[in-house]
Protein backbone atom coordinates (compact mmCIF):
# COMPACT_ATOMS: atom_id res chain seq x y z
CA UNK A 1 0.00 0.00 0.00
CA UNK A 2 2.17 2.19 0.74
CA UNK A 3 4.35 1.42 -2.27
CA UNK A 4 1.35 2.30 -4.20
CA UNK A 5 0.82 5.94 -2.38
CA UNK A 6 4.67 6.65 -3.30
CA UNK A 7 4.47 6.23 -7.02
CA UNK A 8 2.26 9.22 -7.89
CA UNK A 9 5.00 11.28 -5.90
CA UNK A 10 7.65 9.39 -8.09
CA UNK A 11 5.57 10.66 -11.34
CA UNK A 12 5.26 14.22 -9.76
CA UNK A 13 8.72 14.44 -9.40
CA UNK A 14 9.79 13.10 -12.63
CA UNK A 15 7.17 15.75 -14.15
CA UNK A 16 8.85 18.49 -12.61
CA UNK A 17 12.01 17.26 -12.97
CA UNK A 18 11.03 17.81 -16.94
CA UNK A 19 9.71 20.96 -16.56
CA UNK A 20 12.61 22.20 -15.04
CA UNK A 21 14.82 20.83 -17.75
CA UNK A 22 12.53 22.12 -20.63
CA UNK A 23 12.32 25.89 -18.94
CA UNK A 24 15.99 25.79 -18.47
CA UNK A 25 16.60 24.74 -22.40
CA UNK A 26 13.76 27.43 -23.63
CA UNK A 27 16.19 30.47 -23.49
CA UNK A 28 18.92 28.51 -25.55
CA UNK A 29 16.20 27.20 -27.95
CA UNK A 30 14.66 30.68 -28.29
CA UNK A 31 17.85 31.83 -28.87
CA UNK A 32 18.42 29.37 -31.65
CA UNK A 33 15.34 30.12 -33.33
CA UNK A 34 15.70 34.03 -33.17
CA UNK A 35 19.29 33.78 -35.03
CA UNK A 36 19.17 36.62 -37.50
CA UNK A 37 18.36 35.21 -41.38
CA UNK A 38 20.33 36.69 -44.19
CA UNK A 39 17.73 38.76 -46.50
CA UNK A 40 17.26 37.37 -49.61
CA UNK A 41 17.34 41.03 -50.91
CA UNK A 42 18.80 40.86 -54.62
CA UNK A 43 20.81 37.71 -54.15
CA UNK A 44 21.11 35.42 -57.23
CA UNK A 45 18.85 32.47 -55.66
CA UNK A 46 21.28 30.19 -55.84
CA UNK A 47 24.27 32.18 -54.10
CA UNK A 48 21.95 33.02 -51.63
CA UNK A 49 20.87 29.42 -50.67
CA UNK A 50 24.42 28.81 -50.78
CA UNK A 51 25.58 31.63 -48.37
CA UNK A 52 22.54 31.20 -46.00
CA UNK A 53 23.49 26.95 -45.68
CA UNK A 54 27.37 27.95 -45.23
CA UNK A 55 25.94 30.06 -42.17
CA UNK A 56 23.68 27.21 -40.67
CA UNK A 57 26.82 24.47 -40.70
CA UNK A 58 29.52 26.80 -39.53
CA UNK A 59 27.34 29.60 -37.61
CA UNK A 60 25.85 29.23 -33.71
CA UNK A 61 22.81 26.55 -34.79
CA UNK A 62 25.12 24.33 -35.70
CA UNK A 63 25.48 21.28 -32.63
CA UNK A 64 29.57 21.28 -33.73
CA UNK A 65 29.95 25.09 -33.52
CA UNK A 66 32.74 26.22 -30.87
CA UNK A 67 32.77 29.45 -29.31
CA UNK A 68 36.39 29.02 -28.51
CA UNK A 69 37.16 28.25 -32.04
CA UNK A 70 34.95 30.83 -34.15
CA UNK A 71 34.59 30.69 -37.92
CA UNK A 72 35.74 34.02 -39.43
CA UNK A 73 34.88 35.55 -43.05
CA UNK A 74 37.59 37.55 -45.33
CA UNK A 75 35.71 40.37 -47.38
CA UNK A 76 37.68 42.36 -49.93
CA UNK A 77 36.35 46.17 -49.81
CA UNK A 78 36.62 47.94 -52.79
CA UNK A 79 33.86 46.69 -55.68
CA UNK A 80 32.99 43.84 -53.91
CA UNK A 81 31.44 45.29 -50.34
CA UNK A 82 30.54 48.53 -52.33
CA UNK A 83 30.15 49.51 -55.95
CA UNK A 84 33.54 51.13 -57.30
CA UNK A 85 36.74 51.98 -55.43
CA UNK A 86 36.70 54.15 -52.12
CA UNK A 87 40.85 54.74 -52.36
CA UNK A 88 40.31 56.01 -56.17
CA UNK A 89 37.25 57.95 -55.45
CA UNK A 90 39.41 59.84 -53.22
CA UNK A 91 42.55 60.29 -55.11
CA UNK A 92 39.64 62.21 -57.77
CA UNK A 93 38.44 64.20 -54.62
CA UNK A 94 41.59 65.05 -53.89
CA UNK A 95 42.33 66.24 -57.44
CA UNK A 96 39.57 68.17 -57.69
CA UNK A 97 39.77 69.60 -54.08
CA UNK A 98 43.58 69.97 -54.99
CA UNK A 99 43.69 68.28 -51.14
CA UNK A 100 47.25 68.02 -50.53
CA UNK A 101 49.51 69.16 -48.09
CA UNK A 102 52.70 69.32 -49.83
CA UNK A 103 55.22 71.67 -51.14
CA UNK A 104 56.00 71.76 -54.99
CA UNK A 105 59.32 70.34 -53.88
CA UNK A 106 57.53 67.61 -51.82
CA UNK A 107 54.95 66.81 -54.49
CA UNK A 108 57.61 66.06 -57.43
CA UNK A 109 59.12 63.73 -54.97
CA UNK A 110 55.92 61.61 -53.89
CA UNK A 111 54.72 61.23 -57.52
CA UNK A 112 57.93 59.72 -58.30
CA UNK A 113 58.50 57.29 -54.97
CA UNK A 114 59.56 54.14 -56.49
CA UNK A 115 58.45 54.14 -60.09
CA UNK A 116 61.22 53.56 -62.18
CA UNK A 117 62.45 55.81 -64.74
CA UNK A 118 61.47 55.78 -68.43
CA UNK A 119 58.58 55.40 -70.81
CA UNK A 120 55.39 53.61 -69.41
CA UNK A 121 53.67 50.55 -72.05
CA UNK A 122 52.58 51.26 -74.49
CA UNK A 123 48.56 51.39 -74.12
CA UNK A 124 50.11 54.97 -72.36
CA UNK A 125 50.65 56.81 -74.97
CA UNK A 126 50.13 60.92 -75.74
CA UNK A 127 47.29 61.52 -78.20
CA UNK A 128 49.75 61.88 -81.10
CA UNK A 129 50.84 58.46 -80.58
CA UNK A 130 54.09 59.09 -78.63
CA UNK A 131 55.61 57.10 -75.62
CA UNK A 132 55.41 58.85 -72.04
CA UNK A 133 58.48 59.11 -69.72
CA UNK A 134 58.14 59.16 -65.96
CA UNK A 135 60.46 62.10 -65.98
CA UNK A 136 58.38 64.03 -68.96
CA UNK A 137 54.90 63.75 -67.01
CA UNK A 138 56.32 64.26 -63.75
CA UNK A 139 57.95 67.51 -64.87
CA UNK A 140 54.71 68.52 -66.47
CA UNK A 141 52.71 67.66 -63.38
CA UNK A 142 55.27 69.87 -60.74
CA UNK A 143 55.23 72.76 -63.09
CA UNK A 144 51.41 73.03 -62.60
CA UNK A 145 51.10 71.64 -59.22
CA UNK A 146 53.55 75.22 -58.92
CA UNK A 147 50.79 77.48 -60.15
CA UNK A 148 48.09 75.74 -58.39
CA UNK A 149 50.18 76.00 -54.97
CA UNK A 150 50.95 79.47 -55.45
CA UNK A 151 47.94 80.53 -56.10
CA UNK A 152 44.89 78.55 -54.38
CA UNK A 153 43.88 80.03 -50.91
CA UNK A 154 43.88 76.44 -50.03
CA UNK A 155 47.75 76.34 -50.25
CA UNK A 156 50.05 79.35 -50.57
CA UNK A 157 47.69 81.49 -52.90
CA UNK A 158 45.01 83.81 -52.94
CA UNK A 159 42.33 82.17 -55.15
CA UNK A 160 38.97 80.46 -54.38
CA UNK A 161 38.80 76.91 -55.63
CA UNK A 162 36.46 77.44 -57.99
CA UNK A 163 38.61 80.10 -60.23
CA UNK A 164 42.02 78.07 -59.88
CA UNK A 165 39.87 74.90 -61.12
CA UNK A 166 38.53 76.78 -64.24
CA UNK A 167 42.57 77.91 -65.18
CA UNK A 168 44.58 75.64 -67.97
CA UNK A 169 47.04 74.77 -65.23
CA UNK A 170 44.49 73.29 -63.40
CA UNK A 171 42.80 70.96 -66.27
CA UNK A 172 46.71 69.79 -67.16
CA UNK A 173 46.84 69.13 -63.82
CA UNK A 174 43.62 66.72 -63.14
CA UNK A 175 44.57 64.46 -66.56
CA UNK A 176 48.26 63.66 -65.75
CA UNK A 177 47.88 62.69 -62.64
CA UNK A 178 45.34 60.49 -63.32
CA UNK A 179 47.02 59.21 -66.45
CA UNK A 180 50.21 58.58 -64.21
CA UNK A 181 48.38 56.81 -61.55
CA UNK A 182 46.95 54.40 -64.20
CA UNK A 183 50.35 54.37 -66.17
CA UNK A 184 52.02 53.63 -63.20
CA UNK A 185 49.71 50.43 -62.31
CA UNK A 186 49.24 48.84 -65.78
CA UNK A 187 53.25 49.17 -66.65
CA UNK A 188 54.66 48.33 -62.96
CA UNK A 189 54.23 45.65 -60.42
CA UNK A 190 51.81 45.52 -57.74
CA UNK A 191 53.46 46.19 -54.67
CA UNK A 192 54.92 49.97 -57.16
CA UNK A 193 51.64 50.77 -58.38
CA UNK A 194 48.86 50.15 -55.24
CA UNK A 195 51.12 51.97 -52.52
CA UNK A 196 51.37 54.61 -55.00
CA UNK A 197 48.08 56.16 -54.55
CA UNK A 198 48.63 56.60 -51.08
CA UNK A 199 51.69 58.59 -50.84
CA UNK A 200 49.48 61.50 -51.83
CA UNK A 201 48.57 61.60 -48.26
CA UNK A 202 52.00 62.33 -46.97
CA UNK A 203 52.06 65.05 -44.30
CA UNK A 204 49.03 64.63 -43.56
CA UNK A 205 47.41 63.24 -40.27
CA UNK A 206 45.69 60.07 -39.88
CA UNK A 207 42.72 61.94 -38.78
CA UNK A 208 43.36 64.24 -41.59
CA UNK A 209 43.05 61.89 -44.32
CA UNK A 210 40.13 60.02 -42.47
CA UNK A 211 38.14 63.48 -42.69
CA UNK A 212 38.86 63.51 -45.99
CA UNK A 213 37.91 59.64 -46.81
CA UNK A 214 34.44 60.88 -45.40
CA UNK A 215 33.32 63.85 -47.10
CA UNK A 216 34.86 61.54 -50.73
CA UNK A 217 32.23 58.76 -49.50
CA UNK A 218 29.59 61.26 -48.99
CA UNK A 219 30.52 62.87 -52.38
CA UNK A 220 30.86 60.18 -54.55
CA UNK A 221 27.28 58.42 -53.05
CA UNK A 222 25.32 61.12 -54.59
CA UNK A 223 27.21 61.14 -57.85
CA UNK A 224 25.72 59.73 -60.91
CA UNK A 225 27.51 56.47 -61.88
CA UNK A 226 29.12 57.31 -65.67
CA UNK A 227 32.51 57.52 -67.29
CA UNK A 228 34.22 60.79 -67.52
CA UNK A 229 37.46 61.73 -70.00
CA UNK A 230 40.16 64.14 -68.96
CA UNK A 231 42.17 65.79 -71.67
CA UNK A 232 45.39 67.57 -70.50
CA UNK A 233 45.60 71.10 -71.50
CA UNK A 234 47.21 71.27 -75.49
CA UNK A 235 48.19 74.71 -74.76
CA UNK A 236 50.58 73.53 -71.15
CA UNK A 237 51.36 70.28 -73.61
CA UNK A 238 54.89 70.14 -71.90
CA UNK A 239 57.39 67.26 -72.35
CA UNK A 240 54.76 64.54 -71.95
CA UNK A 241 52.15 66.16 -74.64
CA UNK A 242 48.25 65.93 -74.61
CA UNK A 243 47.05 62.79 -72.64
CA UNK A 244 43.69 61.57 -71.68
CA UNK A 245 42.53 59.44 -69.21
CA UNK A 246 39.08 58.08 -68.19
CA UNK A 247 37.39 57.00 -64.63
CA UNK A 248 33.83 55.95 -63.64
CA UNK A 249 32.35 58.54 -61.27
CA UNK A 250 30.18 57.31 -57.91
CA UNK A 251 30.07 55.31 -55.45
CA UNK A 252 27.36 52.67 -54.11
CA UNK A 253 26.66 51.38 -50.53
CA UNK A 254 26.08 47.50 -51.21
CA UNK A 255 23.27 46.66 -48.49
CA UNK A 256 23.11 43.13 -49.19
CA UNK A 257 26.52 42.92 -48.06
CA UNK A 258 25.98 44.91 -44.92
CA UNK A 259 23.37 42.66 -44.39
CA UNK A 260 25.33 39.46 -44.90
CA UNK A 261 28.04 41.00 -42.43
CA UNK A 262 25.76 41.40 -39.36
CA UNK A 263 24.06 38.91 -40.39
CA UNK A 264 27.53 36.46 -40.00
CA UNK A 265 28.10 38.27 -36.36
CA UNK A 266 24.85 37.53 -35.22
CA UNK A 267 25.29 33.81 -35.96
CA UNK A 268 28.79 33.47 -34.44
CA UNK A 269 30.70 34.22 -37.27
CA UNK A 270 33.06 36.88 -37.22
CA UNK A 271 34.02 39.04 -40.08
CA UNK A 272 37.59 41.21 -41.53
CA UNK A 273 38.18 43.24 -44.33
CA UNK A 274 41.32 42.24 -45.91
CA UNK A 275 41.96 45.20 -48.58
CA UNK A 276 44.66 46.76 -50.80
CA UNK A 277 43.29 50.80 -49.93
CA UNK A 278 44.62 52.17 -47.31
CA UNK A 279 43.61 50.75 -43.86
CA UNK A 280 42.46 53.99 -42.11
CA UNK A 281 40.49 55.05 -45.80
CA UNK A 282 38.36 51.81 -45.43
CA UNK A 283 37.73 52.31 -41.67
CA UNK A 284 35.65 55.08 -42.49
CA UNK A 285 33.55 53.46 -44.40
CA UNK A 286 33.56 49.81 -42.75
CA UNK A 287 32.73 50.95 -39.11
CA UNK A 288 30.86 54.42 -39.28
CA UNK A 289 26.75 53.82 -38.32
CA UNK A 290 26.21 55.97 -41.87
CA UNK A 291 26.61 53.43 -43.86
CA UNK A 292 25.21 50.71 -42.62
CA UNK A 293 28.23 47.74 -42.49
CA UNK A 294 29.01 48.56 -38.43
CA UNK A 295 32.04 46.84 -38.42
CA UNK A 296 34.85 47.01 -35.32
CA UNK A 297 38.02 49.65 -36.40
CA UNK A 298 40.38 46.10 -35.76
CA UNK A 299 38.65 43.99 -38.25
CA UNK A 300 40.20 46.38 -40.83
CA UNK A 301 43.21 45.33 -42.54
CA UNK A 302 44.54 47.37 -45.02
CA UNK A 303 47.67 48.88 -46.88
CA UNK A 304 50.17 50.81 -43.94
CA UNK A 305 51.93 53.37 -44.28
CA UNK A 306 55.03 54.35 -41.71
CA UNK A 307 53.85 57.70 -39.52
CA UNK A 308 56.60 60.22 -38.26
CA UNK A 309 55.97 62.58 -35.51
CA UNK A 310 52.21 61.87 -36.14
CA UNK A 311 52.00 62.53 -39.94
CA UNK A 312 52.81 60.04 -43.03
CA UNK A 313 55.19 59.47 -44.97
CA UNK A 314 55.38 57.69 -48.48
CA UNK A 315 57.58 55.29 -46.93
CA UNK A 316 54.96 51.91 -47.04
CA UNK A 317 55.59 50.12 -43.32
CA UNK A 318 58.28 48.36 -43.34
CA UNK A 319 58.12 44.27 -42.68
CA UNK A 320 54.10 44.39 -43.61
CA UNK A 321 52.67 42.77 -46.73
CA UNK A 322 51.65 44.74 -49.34
CA UNK A 323 47.65 43.90 -49.11
CA UNK A 324 47.01 42.27 -52.69
CA UNK A 325 47.16 39.13 -54.56
CA UNK A 326 49.18 36.89 -52.30
CA UNK A 327 49.74 39.85 -49.77
CA UNK A 328 46.29 39.24 -48.45
CA UNK A 329 46.62 35.72 -47.88
CA UNK A 330 50.12 36.47 -46.35
CA UNK A 331 48.20 38.96 -44.03
CA UNK A 332 45.46 36.33 -42.88
CA UNK A 333 48.18 33.97 -42.29
CA UNK A 334 50.33 36.24 -40.32
CA UNK A 335 47.45 38.18 -38.72
CA UNK A 336 44.38 35.81 -38.08
CA UNK A 337 45.35 32.70 -38.41
CA UNK A 338 47.94 33.56 -35.93
CA UNK A 339 45.01 34.70 -33.89
CA UNK A 340 42.66 31.88 -34.19
CA UNK A 341 44.72 29.21 -35.13
CA UNK A 342 42.70 28.51 -38.70
CA UNK A 343 42.08 29.91 -41.34
CA UNK A 344 38.45 31.35 -42.98
CA UNK A 345 35.69 29.66 -43.95
CA UNK A 346 34.72 32.28 -46.79
CA UNK A 347 36.10 34.67 -48.87
CA UNK A 348 34.40 37.16 -50.81
CA UNK A 349 36.26 39.49 -53.72
CA UNK A 350 35.60 40.49 -57.28
CA UNK A 351 39.56 40.67 -58.91
CA UNK A 352 42.57 38.89 -60.11
CA UNK A 353 43.92 40.93 -56.35
CA UNK A 354 41.50 38.15 -54.31
CA UNK A 355 42.48 34.89 -56.09
CA UNK A 356 45.04 34.22 -54.12
CA UNK A 357 43.10 34.51 -51.04
CA UNK A 358 40.27 32.47 -52.23
CA UNK A 359 42.47 29.89 -53.44
CA UNK A 360 45.27 29.53 -51.52
CA UNK A 361 43.60 28.94 -47.92
CA UNK A 362 42.60 25.39 -47.34
CA UNK A 363 39.70 26.15 -45.00
CA UNK A 364 38.26 28.13 -47.46
CA UNK A 365 34.54 26.39 -47.85
CA UNK A 366 32.98 28.64 -50.13
CA UNK A 367 34.42 31.54 -52.34
CA UNK A 368 31.77 34.16 -53.44
CA UNK A 369 33.04 36.42 -56.56
CA UNK A 370 31.10 39.66 -57.08
CA UNK A 371 30.57 39.04 -60.87
CA UNK A 372 32.56 41.99 -63.03
CA UNK A 373 33.28 40.09 -66.07
CA UNK A 374 36.63 39.82 -65.90
CA UNK A 375 39.64 37.60 -67.32
CA UNK A 376 42.62 37.08 -65.82
CA UNK A 377 42.70 35.01 -62.57
CA UNK A 378 39.68 36.30 -61.43
CA UNK A 379 37.99 34.95 -64.85
CA UNK A 380 39.10 31.20 -63.85
CA UNK A 381 36.84 31.44 -60.53
CA UNK A 382 34.32 33.15 -62.60
CA UNK A 383 34.29 30.43 -64.89
CA UNK A 384 34.12 27.85 -61.93
CA UNK A 385 31.54 29.51 -60.39
CA UNK A 386 29.43 29.44 -63.66
CA UNK A 387 29.91 25.76 -63.87
CA UNK A 388 28.88 25.24 -60.30
CA UNK A 389 25.78 27.02 -61.14
CA UNK A 390 22.58 25.18 -59.76
CA UNK A 391 24.92 21.91 -58.37
CA UNK A 392 25.10 21.08 -54.66
CA UNK A 393 28.08 22.07 -52.47
CA UNK A 394 29.73 24.60 -54.87
CA UNK A 395 32.62 26.23 -53.46
CA UNK A 396 32.38 28.93 -55.91
CA UNK A 397 29.42 31.40 -56.03
CA UNK A 398 28.66 34.08 -58.29
CA UNK A 399 26.96 37.28 -57.79
CA UNK A 400 25.43 39.87 -60.52
CA UNK A 401 24.87 43.68 -60.71
CA UNK A 402 23.94 46.45 -62.49
CA UNK A 403 26.89 48.64 -63.28
CA UNK A 404 24.29 51.25 -64.66
CA UNK A 405 22.80 51.64 -61.15
CA UNK A 406 25.02 50.16 -59.01
CA UNK A 407 22.87 47.78 -57.18
CA UNK A 408 22.95 43.83 -57.20
CA UNK A 409 20.59 41.95 -59.29
CA UNK A 410 19.03 38.29 -58.72
CA UNK A 411 21.15 36.92 -61.24
CA UNK A 412 24.87 35.44 -61.12
CA UNK A 413 25.46 37.62 -64.77
CA UNK A 414 26.13 41.70 -64.64
CA UNK A 415 24.67 44.28 -67.06
CA UNK A 416 28.14 46.22 -67.72
CA UNK A 417 27.69 49.85 -67.88
CA UNK A 418 26.34 51.23 -70.71
CA UNK A 419 24.91 47.93 -71.16
CA UNK A 420 21.28 46.31 -70.81
CA UNK A 421 21.59 42.59 -71.07
CA UNK A 422 23.30 40.61 -68.52
CA UNK A 423 27.14 39.03 -69.21
CA UNK A 424 28.25 35.78 -67.49
CA UNK A 425 31.44 35.64 -68.04
CA UNK A 426 34.29 37.61 -70.04
CA UNK A 427 34.25 37.24 -74.23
Amino acid sequence: MSHRKAQPKTWWLTMLMIVALLAMQMPALAKDTNVQMLDKGKWAPATYQAVHEMIEKHGIKSASYNAKKKPYAVFDWDNTSIMHDTEEALLVYQINHLAYKLTPEEFGKVIRTNVPEGPFSDSYKNVDGKPVTLDAIATDLVADYKYLYQNYQGLKGTKSLEEVTATEQFADFKAKLFFLYEAINDTHSTSIGYPWILYLFTNMTVEEVQQLAEASNDHSLGMAIEKVTWTSSKSLAGKAGVVKASHTTGLRLTSEVANLMNTLRANGIDVYVVSASLEDVVRVFATLPKYGYNLPAENIIGMRLKTENGRITNVYQPDYPITVAHGKTEVIQNVLVKKYGHGPIFIAGDSNGDFEMMTELDSVKLALVVNRVKGGKIGQQITKGAEQMGKANPTVVLQGRDENTGMWIPSEATIRLGQTEPQLVAK
